[in-house]
């Protein structure tokens, strides 16, 4: 009886150790808490690092006592506990860093007008994420390996050939490892951000997502176009927003050379300088071509972003139309024929005999 009172009293204290130490990390989340209650960013990452945290501790005064209690199995169950506590310090480690990262993300707001800083941080931020998640990854496979002894033989016959197995991989995989550096050199270039407006392959859109392999544009009518990221280092793009968000286009109108030129210029001023589209940097209207029956009137202006120009250059275009066809309908395109010479030439040819 005295063996068993013995194993009980030992058995006890190990689950009273377990509850102590959970105990005691409720109390220590819930100081904390308490100290950073004003502050957002400390209060989510304690919320973050909680569970894990527990976790960790757990699992580590479960390594200290279990063990000990289980005679012949004491081997297998250090090696299984030594284990959890690489995998639990592998997500403990995980959820902090991934909270430091989204605490930055924060700060940068990429819903306000100016957001250039903003988009090359964001865009930054989710490459690091990846890198940091298949680390952290990497980091803690390899822990949980050295803690297995039969591993450990595996792992130097693994590194005892990793020469060979390097350059068969980097054969096999060259393309791969093309697009992962391609997707770096865009992260940290600044030649390439997330929501971006660009023109690739004759459409235009805005980035979505930027990986180690792959950038996604969405295209302005719902659509995606995937391309590599080696596409974006190795051809030409058009980047409409590279330093500023601030774009200028122009419309263009084919009319009739009896078009009142000045008064259609001021027409067109009065349209702009009334629209809350027109960032008011640059507005001008000249007469660009001059062939055949019409001329070409082309409107230069300017807005504060892509899509602001676009719905400008459609108000713009909607309303010199409309006042063409109100007040000078004359100028409207319209194809001149030489009607004089075709009767000329009718006249001039004889008139058929009558039959009666």
């Amino acid at each position: 009886m005295s063996g068993l009172e013995t194993d009980l009293s030992a058995w006890a204290m190990a689950l009273m150790a377990n509850v102590i130490t959970f105990v005691v990390v409720v109390l220590v989340v819930l100081v904390a808490r308490w100290l950073g209650r004003k502050r957002p960013g400390v209060r989510t990452t304690i919320e973050r690092a909680h569970r894990p945290l527990q976790v960790v501790a757990q699992v580590c005064v479960v390594r200290a006592t279990i063990p000990q209690l289980l005679g012949d199995w004491q081997g297998p169950a250090r090696q299984l506990a030594t284990a959890c506590v690489a995998a639990a310090g592998a997500w403990l480690v995980g959820a902090i860093v991934l909270q430091i990262e989204d605490l930055a993300l924060s700060r940068y707001r990429i819903d306000v007008a100016d957001n250039l800083e903003a988009r090359r941080i964001h865009t930054q931020i989710s490459i690091v994420r990846r890198i940091t998640v298949a680390v952290i990854v990497v980091i803690g496979a390899g822990a949980l390996l050295t803690t297995i002894p039969q591993a450990r033989a595996a792992g130097a016959s693994v590194l005892a050939s990793a020469g060979v197995v390097g350059l068969v991989a980097a054969l096999a995989a060259q393309s791969t490892l093309g697009n992962v550096f391609a997707g770096l050199q865009l992260a940290f270039g600044n030649s390439l951000r997330l929501d971006d407006v660009v023109v690739v392959e004759g459409e235009w859109g805005r980035i979505e997502e930027i990986t180690l392999s792959y950038v996604v544009v969405r295209i302005w009518d719902q659509r995606r176009l995937i391309l590599p990221s080696s596409y974006f280092t190795t051809t030409p793009f058009q980047n409409w927003t590279r330093s500023s968000a601030e774009v200028i286009g122009t419309v263009e109108l084919d009319v009739d050379w009896t078009v009142p030129i000045n008064e259609l210029r001021e027409t067109g001023r009065r349209v702009v300088e009334g629209s809350e589209l027109w960032d008011g940097r640059a507005y001008g209207m000249q007469i660009t071509e001059a062939v055949g029956g019409l001329v070409r009137v082309r409107v230069l202006i300017s807005a504060a972003n892509s899509s602001a120009l676009w719905d400008l250059r459609c108000l713009v275009r909607e309303e010199l139309v409309t006042w063409l066809q109100r007040e000078h309908p004359s100028a409207l395109p319209r194809q001149r024929t030489d009607v004089r010479g075709m009767l000329t030439s009718v006249a001039a040819q004889p008139v058929p005999a009558s039959r009666g």
